[in-house]
C-alpha cells in the first residue's frame, strides 16, 4: 500500500476531520507565522500532528502551526513554541494550558510537545490513544483525541499499516 492516505479510500468516517469549510487553509493563525518558520516546524514533526500523531497526508485539512503557548498568554512565535497539529487538536486545545484532572481534581498541564516525551504520557492501541500520566488524562480530553470518529480514522489507517507514521 506504501504511502496512500485514507483520502484514497474514500473513508467517509475521515469527513469529520475537516474544519469548518469557511475557514482559510491553514487557519486564521497561519498568517502570522512566517513560511520559513512554518516549513521547520511542519518538517520537525515529519508532517505528524505532535498530539494525535495524525499524519497531514491522511487528513481532510492541512495540519497547522499550534502556539503551544498563546500569543495572548504572551507565547512567542519561535520554534520552540511551536508545534505542528492536525485541525482538531488545535481547534480543542485553542489557547488552553492546563485542565482538570478527572482522577485527582488537580490542575493539570497540557502535554508539551517541545518539552515532553510523546511515549512518556501516551500509548497507542490501535487506533485509540491512551494516557500513561495525568499529563496524558488531561490532553487526551481537553482535545477529544478519543471522539469514535477520530478514533476509527487511526483504525483504518493502523490497520493498513498507516498509524503511525
Amino acid at each position: 500500500m506504501g504511502t496512500r492516505s485514507v483520502r484514497a479510500f474514500g473513508n467517509t468516517a475521515a469527513i469529520d476531520q475537516s474544519a469548518d469549510p469557511a475557514s482559510p487553509p491553514g487557519g486564521v493563525m497561519s498568517a502570522e507565522i512566517p513560511a520559513v518558520l512554518r516549513a521547520l516546524v511542519q518538517d520537525r514533526a515529519r508532517m505528524r500532528c505532535e498530539y494525535c500523531l495524525l499524519h497531514e497526508e491522511d487528513s481532510w485539512q492541512p495540519h497547522q502551526p499550534d502556539h503551544i503557548i498563546a500569543v495572548k498568554h504572551r507565547g512567542p512565535t519561535e520554534s520552540a513554541n511551536l508545534a505542528w497539529t492536525c485541525t482538531l487538536c488545535n481547534r480543542h486545545k485553542g489557547s488552553d494550558l492546563a485542565s482538570i484532572d478527572v482522577n485527582t481534581g488537580r490542575i493539570v498541564r497540557l502535554f508539551h510537545p517541545r518539552r515532553d516525551q510523546w511515549s512518556r504520557h501516551f500509548r497507542l492501541n490501535r487506533g485509540r490513544i491512551l494516557a500513561r500520566t495525568a499529563v496524558g488524562r488531561v490532553t487526551i480530553f481537553l482535545l477529544q483525541v478519543n471522539r469514535p470518529d477520530r478514533v476509527q480514522i487511526r483504525r483504518v489507517l493502523h490497520d493498513l499499516g498507516l498509524y503511525p507514521r
